[in-house]
């Protein structure tokens, strides 16, 4: 367990300081981020979760947590029970755990920086309703006993090229000033942070693993912005290139802005979804006009340029060269007992190293052996880290910050023997993952529509994963992104030609392994006798991702002879592609590993 009692202890004390009877701690920070920066690992620091989603709630004498699927393992291994009950959100959520639990009258706190107005609304229904009361605090109680919280990240912000973004800041300036103009708005405040780097075409490495800057911006309908960022991180060059429609304020001055343009009576652009509750409060107290909408970034982010699809195909190349040459070491090394997570981390990253234009990871790599597969989103430490066993299955999910695209691939490999069971329930995840890769689908269809085609030959086993199948990704910025989302329950956000996602189907067992097949794939408009009766558009999938799926792990009785032609098909395209770029030993395993297979 990694739950610290005198850190509970000394919110309690905060708490009760503050009249407060409890208090809520989600895992996001003022930008509503999934990913976050140390010092926005609230909730880590105090239940002592690691996760990347969850909440919990802290009352005097108790406190819960709330996790999904994904991590209902690891919240039980990280979180002292005794302190923190456990539950899965969609069976008790944190709001109904509040109302049954908090003394009558309470005063229930929370961070209006740490929420979106709409959350805001239906808490304060759901606790009016059990006669509690929700209470906005003005500074976190969290910050006030975190003695060593670290310090909010000062990396350098920087302009990415052209050549990389495939369109300049300006131009995008233009087309949310046209969309603001239909609107009827006079400005957006745009607070996500991918939003903002896609906007002005500016990285940093503010957060782990994300190319962002910690920033807030103002965009304009007459073409102007402002960027509210610590002047620590700026330079002359940015500066320059950002040009005179770019003014670059202290990020501190940000609410007084917005609270200036209510002040003078402005119409502003505001999404439910992504901006914080303080944003609309200080819009709202000062005078604005809100107009309720969509970020005007997010969906032109989502659909990449041509410069970006093909950015993304050239970087996923070099990413599987490097996945090759790890995939071939552990042919040669996993067997011996000598490899262990976190070596294996190790050794990945030393081949993506070798590649150009790499900046970072994408995310944190999951290496898990065994039973630490069984863990959806497992992360290795030092405590937890397994040498691969024989005869067991290995997972590894991973991917590379590139200047010209962000990459996210899974590959299960067994070590040793695999049991007839494991190749079983591999080959239905592989099934799932081919009938989605070749799906095809009419124009206006979500990501909700298509989640089912990849879990039925687990369904019809009687099987399933507590997942979504596939996530939006950036283009050299987050790897997940929204709104697309292959999912149960998902969105209705239309598929576009452009955007990326992730095709992951899995399975999981638990205390045995788990099981993932991840490639990432380009949403793209079919032609010819493929796109359908006039007027209908139908669409599929560019499979973007390039590295050998494990043969021993499938079994041909399973496949039909359309999904054994597409496999085939799809290591031809392995080897034609990634070959050119791997040599000597990796390049023989290469081409066995992507030899044509019979049934």
């Amino acid at each position: 367990m990694t739950t610290n009692p005198a850190h509970v202890k000394a919110l309690r004390t905060e708490l009760s300081s503050r009249n407060l009877d409890g208090f809520i701690i989600p895992l996001t920070d003022e930008h509503m981020s999934e990913y976050v920066g140390s010092y926005a690992q609230r909730l880590s620091w105090v239940t002592g979760f690691e996760g990347s989603a969850g909440n919990a709630v802290v009352l005097m004498g108790k406190g819960a947590i709330f996790v999904d699927g994904r991590y209902t393992l690891q919240v039980a291994d990280q979180v002292d029970g005794d302190v923190f009950a456990h539950h899965h959100f969609q069976e008790y959520s944190l709001l109904k755990w509040v109302a049954d639990n908090a003394p009558k009258n309470g005063k229930i706190g929370y961070d209006p920086e740490l929420a979106t107005v709409a959350w805001v609304e239906t808490a304060e229904a759901a606790l009016k309703k059990a006669g509690l009361t929700l209470v906005a605090t003005d500074t976190n109680p969290i910050d006030s006993v975190w003695q060593d919280q670290p310090e909010a990240p000062l990396s350098p912000a920087y302009v990415l090229d052209d050549q990389y973004a495939g369109r300049s800041a300006a131009e995008k300036r233009a087309d949310v000033a046209q969309s603001l103009e239909a609107e009827g708005a006079d400005a957006a405040v745009i607070s996500m942070l991918d939003s903002v780097a896609w906007a002005f075409n500016v990285r940093a490495a503010d957060v782990d693993n994300t190319p962002v800057a910690h920033a807030f911006a103002v965009m304009r309908k007459d073409e102007s912005a402002t960027l509210f960022i610590d002047a620590r991180k700026v330079d002359e060059t940015l500066r320059t290139k950002l040009g005179n429609h770019v003014s670059i304020e202290p990020r501190e001055n940000f609410y007084g802005h917005l609270a200036n343009l209510g002040t003078e009576g402005a119409s502003i652009l505001v999404d439910r979804a992504t901006n914080n509750a303080k944003i609309f409060d200080t819009l709202t107290k000062s005078g604005a006009t809100l107009v309720e909408g969509q970020d005007p970034c997010i969906l032109p982010k989502a659909v990449k340029n041509s410069t970006e699809q093909q950015g993304s195909r050239d970087a996923h190349i070099r990413d599987g060269a490097a996945i090759t040459e790890f995939l071939h070491w552990l042919s040669v090394e996993a067997d011996t007992g000598n490899v262990d997570e976190l070596k294996a981390v190790a050794k990945l990253w030393s081949f993506r190293q070798k590649r150009a234009l790499l900046q970072d990871n994408s995310f944190d790599t999951i290496s898990a052996s065994g039973p630490n597969g069984a863990h959806c989103h497992y992360r290795v430490d030092e405590n937890s880290n397994r040498t691969l066993d024989m005869n067991s299955l290995y997972l590894v999910d991973s991917g590379g910050q590139y200047f010209d695209g962000t990459t996210d691939i899974t590959r299960t490999i067994p070590v040793g023997t695999p049991t007839q069971e494991m190749r079983e329930n591999f080959t239905r995840v592989l099934k799932g993952h081919i009938a989605l890769s070749t799906t095809k689908f009419p124009k206006g269809t979500s990501g909700a529509a298509l989640d089912a085609i990849a879990r039925r030959p687990l369904w019809d086993a009687g099987l399933d994963y507590d997942h979504g199948t596939g996530h939006g990704v950036g283009a050299f910025l987050a790897v997940h992104e929204g709104p697309q989302r292959i999912a149960k329950g998902s969105s209705d956000v239309p598929l576009e030609p452009g955007m990326i996602l992730s095709n992951e189907p899995g399975y999981y067992k638990a205390g045995e392994y788990g099981i993932r097949i991840e490639n990432l794939v380009l949403v793209k408009a079919l032609e010819g006798k493929d796109a359908g009766e006039p007027g209908r558009h139908m669409m599929g999938f560019e499979t973007l991702t390039h590295a050998p799926i494990e043969r021993s792990l499938v079994d041909t009785s399973l496949l039909t002879d359309s999904e054994l032609t597409w496999l085939n098909a799809y290591h031809a395209d392995v080897w034609a592609k990634i070959s050119p770029l791997v040599e000597g030993a990796a390049k023989a395993w290469l081409e066995a590993a992507t030899a044509i297979i019979a049934k």
